[in-house]
């Protein structure tokens, strides 16, 4: 399932005011306050249901209107936001980093295109258990885990096959 397609279902819903709450809350225990750079920051996060990375974050509190917000505050909320568990972030294998929101979001994993860096999500229950299983195997307690899968999409793979070399190497 792609990152915009994500589920409405209420067992996955949090409350927007209690998750700001619970960020200031966590600000207040690091001696910071929610600056009101820090809470567009915040809010655009937010506002998202797709993957971003810091400088596209960064591009959109330039091209929006509201206070002005300097690209390093984006990356030190963004390390903020991370270290507090409100999001996580997975490098794409193309060097880049991206984030996505955690809270009221079901557990899911990613596959990633290495040519296009296209993310989409999934979970697959068997993988799920075959993890649990093997945790348990070895003596594990599972307390978190995450499964990125790296390859070619469907579009990218289409695009590069034999037929159109074929027809590029006689053009």
């Amino acid at each position: 399932m792609l990152a915009r397609e994500r589920s409405r279902d209420p067992e996955t819903t949090v409350n927007h005011d209690a998750i700001r709450r619970r960020f200031e809350s966590f600000l207040k225990t690091q001696g910071l306050k929610m600056t009101s750079q820090r809470e567009r920051i915040f809010e655009r996060a937010f506002a998202t249901h797709e993957h971003f990375s810091a400088e596209t974050l960064y591009g959109w509190m330039r091209e929006e209107g509201g206070p002005n917000v300097s690209r390093a505050t984006v990356y030190r909320t963004l390390n903020l936001l991370e270290e507090g568990g409100f999001i996580g972030s997975f490098d794409t294998g193309r060097g880049e980093t991206v984030f996505e929101h955690l809270l009221g979001h079901a557990h899911h994993d990613h596959l990633i295109c290495v040519e296009c860096g296209k993310i989409e999500e999934f979970r697959e229950e068997r993988i799920e258990a075959l993890q649990e299983e093997v945790a348990e195997r070895k003596g594990f307690e599972l307390t978190s885990h995450s499964l990125r899968l790296m390859g070619v999409c469907g579009s990218c793979r289409r695009a590069s096959s034999p037929a159109d070399a074929d027809a590029a190497a006689k053009a």
